[in-house]
């Protein structure tokens, strides 16, 4: 079909960023950590890490279990909205809670995820048919919202300063107005619903076989090209598959695990070096606010860029050594303020690379038609590091042996960095006569 008779591509990036603003809320949980260890929560360092982790859990699960393969037969538009619904619901059911950490763990933790798991998936598969000629940087784009989100809803609760930069002059943000947690949980979750509906109105797929103007798809089945079409049951038989999930997950782990931490860690680290606790608050909120969250949102655009001239494998390779390296220098100069909003600004700057690269990834190996079902399977590797990653930085935090959570998340990611290098195409399952059981996928 012409593509002056379809719908502009562009209203529907327009769509997915503003559902993906508000998904990103998960990544603005650490603006409540410190309210929530205090009174009268008085929760613990592992139970505000707890609740993180399981809503990192019920976004991956119920993205795979329930929104890839929904979604295929609903259509993007529906699951997205019903997700924003379930998110705002939860959210203002953590606000009602009081300080429960039952009540705010099933309202963000569980609700909240699964409202995100459903959402999530959906920009990425429309786009992917929308933008075949452009994947990385399409998705990257996408998915920028998601990190964007989160800076807007931690500096709303704070004010919209940067260290000597205030946009917001004499506004001290939802806090400094004397605003509690619950409140601010109620506020967001009827912003979550109301921006999220709307930004699905325009999350539609392109008609059958349209393709854009000009492009020419590689061959039919062709590994690379996205042109194949993998089952899960085909792709999850392939070495190739777990490369990528093994891979997804440390990268996960280390990314979220600074996420959930770093206001603790931040502290710490530089009290210990002499700095007095307000001036610290003011520095971790400038590295959690600005260069963890605003380069959370820009690697997703630049790794994702990247990666459609330098190939999907030598980016991930690149960034996940990158990431490895990282971590481990961040640990031994957090204590100084430019070392923390260093380190704050590369980890995010790679932990949102992963969002540009592994959907691409899968469309290029598995099958762009098919990625809205393949790929949450893939995206179960970051449930599976947003268990280990957050509540390994609760733990070691909890004991002051910081150490023993950066290090080992270092070395995680140096170690896939180099498996990764065994990425390469994956042979196209055999297409089987009609009523007959394919033959499984090679590596």
């Amino acid at each position: 079909m012409p593509e002056g008779k379809v719908m502009n591509r562009w209203l529907v990036v327009g769509g997915g960023i503003l559902v993906q603003l508000c998904l990103g809320a998960i990544y603005a949980w650490s603006a409540f950590t410190t309210k929530l260890t205090a009174a009268p929560y008085n929760f613990t360092k592992p139970q505000t890490q707890i609740i993180f982790s399981v809503g990192l859990a019920s976004f991956a699960v119920v993205m795979a279990l329930v929104a890839g393969k929904w979604q295929k037969t609903a259509g993007p538009r529906r699951v997205a909205l019903v997700g924003g619904l379930i998110l705002g619901l939860g959210y203002v059911i953590a606000g009602l809670a009081g300080s429960s950490f039952a009540g705010i763990l099933i309202g963000v933790g569980l609700l909240g995820g699964a409202g995100i798991g459903l959402g999530y998936v959906c920009p990425i598969a429309a786009l992917v048919k929308w933008f075949p000629d452009k994947k990385g940087m399409i998705t990257g784009l996408a998915v920028a919202g998601f990190g964007f989100g989160a800076l807007i809803w931690v500096k709303l609760t704070s004010g919209f300063k940067f260290g000597p930069l205030d946009l917001s002059p004499g506004w001290l943000g939802l806090y400094g107005m004397g605003w509690t947690p619950n409140q601010v949980f109620i506020l967001y979750g009827i912003l979550f619903a109301a921006v999220v509906a709307l930004g699905s109105l325009v999350l539609v797929n392109p008609p059958e076989g349209w393709q854009p103007a000009g492009w020419k798809p590689a061959a039919t089945g062709a590994a690379g090209g996205g042109g194949a079409s993998f089952t899960v049951g085909q792709m999850v038989k392939t070495t190739q598959y777990w490369i990528l999930f093994l891979t997804f997950t440390v990268g996960a782990m280390a990314g979220l695990m600074v996420i959930g931490v770093i206001a603790l860690f931040g502290a710490d680290a530089l009290k210990a070096n002499g700095i007095d606790a307000a001036k610290a608050t003011v520095i971790t909120g400038t590295a959690m606010g600005l260069f963890l969250a605003l380069l959370n949102a820009l690697g997703r655009i630049i790794w994702g860029t990247i990666s459609d001239k330098l190939g999907r494998k030598n980016s991930i390779v690149l960034m996940s050594a990158l990431q490895g390296l990282t971590m481990i220098v961040f640990y031994f100069v957090a204590g100084h303020e430019w070392g923390l909003y260093l380190g704050a600004a590369l980890v995010g700057f790679n932990f949102g690379g992963n969002f540009a690269l592994f959907p691409a990834a899968t469309a290029d190996l598995f099958g762009n038609k098919t990625v809205g079902v393949n790929y949450p399977y893939v995206f179960l590797a970051y449930g599976v590091g947003g268990i280990a990653g957050p509540y390994l930085g609760g733990a070691m935090g909890a004991q002051q042996t910081w150490f023993w959570a950066f290090i080992p998340a270092g070395v995680a990611c140096l170690l896939l960095a180099g498996v990764s290098t065994q990425l390469k195409p994956v042979t196209a399952p055999t297409v089987a006569p009609l009523g007959a059981a394919a033959k499984p996928a090679a590596s």
